[in-house]
């Protein structure tokens, strides 16, 4: 069974992107443990600002270090990464207009960025590197699926690159997560409160959605969990962006009438995402509240057993 407590026990944790949605509620939960040190790298000022307020006020005894720098940046990231256990990796650009508009910046980010941390984890023997995908990278047609895709490869496949160092890689892949910065459900409310129409792209159109809590718990457990080498792959809820946009204007227009505005795919978007490919399914275990993708047939037997002990299933 997993045991999170011995797990995080006197761990320095480093988390890039450790201001944004999914970094800053990784530290929200990691203050439970007993960790010795929390290190939060971000190249955002403001939200630095104020997550430290946040944290400040839960009088936690962890000691939390905010670090100001990007992982483009492989000089400052080596120093922030220096006597480091357990490393998160949320850091990305996200959002696909802005990736298929900017896609040099992207691949800086999201490739070479991961690159730098690869490398540096290695040379330092950091136990544990988690790194954290996004459902747009399966059968991808965007640049920030394709640059997410390639993060995730380079993730996997370190284990041909690194030899026999003791660093274990793996991936977390999401889909939609509900009220981060920037997704659906945070501008439709803004919209409402102005009064305006909320726009849907398409009535047809489907989507993966989980809590912020939900995807950091399976971050969490993918640490405990992990060999080196996987996907872990969140059971999800696929739901209607109309029945939601519908469910959002129920919950916060207090009884005024608001229209809905189809507006039409954005380019390149799909109408459905996928969680894994027809490939991946072949080497996938089923382990409860998630599923796990190995790069292998022959690494799934060998650890077939070993990761349902882990996670409790039998």
């Amino acid at each position: 069974m997993i045991d999170l407590t011995s797990i995080f026990r006197n761990k320095n944790i480093l988390i890039t992107g450790g201001t944004g949605s999914i970094g800053s509620e990784l530290v929200k939960q990691l203050l439970a443990y007993p960790c010795k040190q929390i290190r939060i790298y971000s190249r955002d000022e403001s939200k630095h600002f104020f997550l430290e307020k946040e944290i400040l006020q839960t009088n936690t005894k962890v000691d939390v270090k905010y670090l100001i720098g990007d992982i483009r940046d492989k000089e400052r990231l080596s120093i922030a990464l220096r006597n480091v256990d357990i490393v998160y990796h949320t850091a990305a650009l996200k959002h696909v207009p802005y990736c298929e508009y900017n896609p040099f910046e992207a691949i800086k980010t999201n490739v070479q960025g991961t690159q730098n941390l690869i490398d540096l984890s290695i040379d330092m023997n950091i136990d544990r590197v988690v790194a954290v995908s996004t459902d747009k990278a399966v059968n991808p047609n965007t640049i920030m699926g394709v640059t997410k895709l390639l993060m995730e490869r380079m993730v996997v496949s370190s284990k041909s690159y690194i030899g026999p160092s003791i660093t274990k890689f793996a991936v977390v892949r999401f889909g939609n997560v509900l009220n981060s910065r920037g997704s659906v459900i945070p501008t439709w409310i803004e919209q409402i409160k102005k009064g305006l129409p909320v726009t849907v792209t398409s009535k047809s159109m489907k989507r993966f959605f989980m809590s912020t809590s939900e995807a950091v718990s399976l971050i969490l457990s993918a640490t405990a969990v992990m060999q080196g080498q996987e996907i872990f792959v969140l059971k999800m809820r696929e739901k209607k962006i109309y029945d939601l946009a519908m469910e959002t204007i129920k919950k916060n227009s207090s009884h005024k009438k608001i229209k809905i505005e189809i507006i039409g795919l954005r380019e390149r978007e799909k109408l459905r995402e996928q969680l894994f490919t027809v490939e991946e399914k072949k080497t996938m275990i089923d382990v409860g509240k998630y599923k796990i993708i190995l790069p292998n047939k022959t690494i799934l037997r060998e650890r077939k057993k070993e990761y349902k002990l882990l996670a409790g299933v039998s």
